[in-house]
Formats: C-alpha cells, sequence, structure tokens
C-alpha cells in the first residue's frame, strides 16, 4: 500500500509578504478625490496607493538657500517700485538709469534662482 503526501489545498503563499500596515486619516473631499482617482486608473484604493508611493514624484519645499534667495528677490523688487514712484514723481532721467541698474540686477539673481 502506497502512502500519499496529502495535498494541501488553498492558494499557495505569496512570494513577499506585506507586513506592514499603515493607517490615514482624510476629509471626506480627500477621500473622494482619492476614489475617483484610483477608479480612473482602474485600481483599487490599495493598489493605487502603492503605485502611487513607487511613482510619484512630490516637490519638496523651498531650502534654507530658495527662502533667502526669494528675500533678496522681494527686497529689490520693493527698491524698484520706490524708485518707479520717485521717478513719475520727480520725473528725473538719473532714476530711469537707477531702475534700469536694478532690473537688471533682479535678471541676474532670477537667472541664479532658475539655476538652483
Amino acid at each position: 500500500m502506497e502512502i500519499r503526501p496529502k495535498k494541501k489545498g488553498g492558494r499557495p503563499p505569496k512570494k513577499i509578504k506585506r507586513q506592514s500596515m499603515v493607517r490615514l486619516r482624510l476629509t471626506i473631499t480627500e477621500r473622494f478625490l482619492l476614489e475617483q482617482k484610483s477608479k480612473r486608473a482602474g485600481m483599487g484604493i490599495s493598489d493605487f496607493i502603492r503605485h502611487s508611493v513607487i511613482s510619484s514624484k512630490v516637490m519638496s519645499r523651498f531650502g534654507e538657500v530658495e527662502i533667502s534667495a526669494h528675500r533678496v528677490l522681494a527686497g529689490m523688487a520693493n527698491n524698484l517700485n520706490q524708485l518707479t514712484k520717485k521717478a513719475h514723481q520727480l520725473g528725473l532721467l538719473i532714476m530711469a538709469k537707477r531702475c534700469q541698474d536694478l532690473i537688471s540686477e533682479i535678471e541676474d539673481h532670477m537667472k541664479t534662482m532658475n539655476d538652483l
């Protein structure tokens, strides 16, 4: 008499098990948007979130360098506005030259910000 091994029935185990669980709190609007996006993608919510985590690109917030560059640019813009106001009030050609110099300085600063 031959002894056959018992068949184990059921689904075979997955190679990679998902063991970590994340809980997420959403507003009703955020939940609705998530459901709509996952439906458009033809995925379930969990699959959509997994895919988004792997392939999405999120823009980081501004760092210290960008914030300081923005402050410098805002100060230059304020100076330009003050010079323009004086030029309109006094009608001086000297003010036009100062404004032109400041405009070129602002443009240079903006080019360096774009290179960051």
